[in-house]
C-alpha cells in the first residue's frame, strides 16, 4: 500500500524546501503530483526515493540539467545504467576538481609572491611602480626562488615543510608540461604513501626524466623512481601523508 505525502511531509524526510520541491516539479525533476479535492499536492514512497537520488547527485556537484539527463536513466527502474551515467558524470567532475586544486595551487603561488612584494617598498605619498598595488614591479626581473606552502599550515601555526621553489611565473608552465606527459598514462595504481602511473609504449622518456628531475629540484618533499618491469615504464611519487592531495591533483587519482 502506498502512503500519500502532503508537501510538509516530504520536506521534512526529504530536507528539501517545499518552494524547492514546487520548482522541482514545475522544470521536471519531479513528476506532476496528484491532488486533494482541495487542491493539496499528494506525493509517495517514489517521490521520497527520487529525492534522495537527486540529493546525492547534489553532493556529487551535478547541474540541475545532468541530475534531469540522470533521471531519464532513474525512471528505467535498473541500477546499472544509472551506475553507468553516474560514473561518467563523476569521472568527469574528477577532472574538474583536480583542473581547479591545480588552478588554486597556481593562484596561491601568485598571491604569495604579490604578498612579498607588497612588503618591499612604502612610498611616502600616492603609489608609484614599486609598491606593487597597481603594477608588479617583479614582473620584469630574473624570478627568485620562493618556498610556495602548497598545504595548510600544522595546528601549532609551524609551517609544514611541504613547499614548492618554483617561481609562481613558471608555475603554470610546469603543470601544463606535467599534463600533457600524463596523457600518455596508461594505468594508475595505489602504492604506500603515493600513487604509481604506468606510461604508454610512446611516451617520449627523455621528457619523463628531465621533467621529473626538475620537480625534484622544486619539490624536495615528492619522492620520485621511474621503474622498468614487465608492465612498462613507471613514475612511482611518494609523499608525506598530509601531502596526498597534492600527489593526486598532480598525478591523477588511482582507479
Amino acid at each position: 500500500m502506498t502512503t500519500a505525502y502532503k508537501i510538509k511531509d516530504i520536506a521534512e524526510r526529504s530536507g528539501f524546501t517545499a518552494a524547492t520541491l514546487r520548482y522541482y516539479e514545475g522544470i521536471g525533476l519531479l513528476p506532476e503530483s496528484t491532488r486533494t479535492p482541495a487542491g493539496y499536492r499528494l506525493y509517495d514512497d517514489r517521490t521520497l526515493d527520487r529525492l534522495a537520488f537527486i540529493a546525492r547527485a547534489k553532493q556529487l556537484g551535478c547541474t540541475l540539467d545532468e541530475i534531469a539527463d540522470l533521471t531519464l536513466a532513474w525512471d528505467g527502474g535498473q541500477c546499472g545504467p544509472v551506475q553507468d551515467r553516474l560514473r561518467a558524470v563523476v569521472a568527469d567532475k574528477i577532472v574538474g576538481a583536480q583542473q581547479q586544486i591545480v588552478e588554486l595551487m597556481t593562484l596561491s603561488s601568485e598571491l604569495q609572491q604579490a604578498a612579498n612584494t607588497l612588503e618591499l617598498h612604502r612610498p611616502d605619498g600616492p603609489c608609484d611602480e614599486r609598491c606593487g598595488c597597481v603594477t608588479d614591479p617583479t614582473a620584469d626581473t630574473p624570478s627568485q626562488s620562493q618556498s610556495v606552502s602548497l598545504v595548510r599550515k600544522s595546528a601549532t601555526n609551524e609551517p609544514v615543510p611541504i613547499a614548492c621553489t618554483l617561481a609562481s611565473a613558471s608555475m603554470r608552465g610546469r603543470l601544463d608540461n606535467w599534463r600533457a606527459l600524463l596523457h600518455h598514462v596508461v594505468h594508475r595504481e595505489q602504492i604506500d604513501d603515493g600513487v604509481r602511473v604506468t606510461f604508454g609504449a610512446a611516451t617520449p622518456l627523455d621528457e619523463l626524466i628531465g621533467l621529473t628531475a626538475a620537480e625534484q629540484d622544486c619539490c624536495q618533499f615528492f619522492s620520485f623512481a621511474i621503474t622498468v618491469d614487465t608492465r612498462g615504464v613507471a613514475l612511482e611519487v611518494r609523499s608525506p601523508q598530509e601531502a596526498l592531495d597534492v600527489v593526486n591533483t598532480l598525478f591523477g587519482v588511482p582507479a
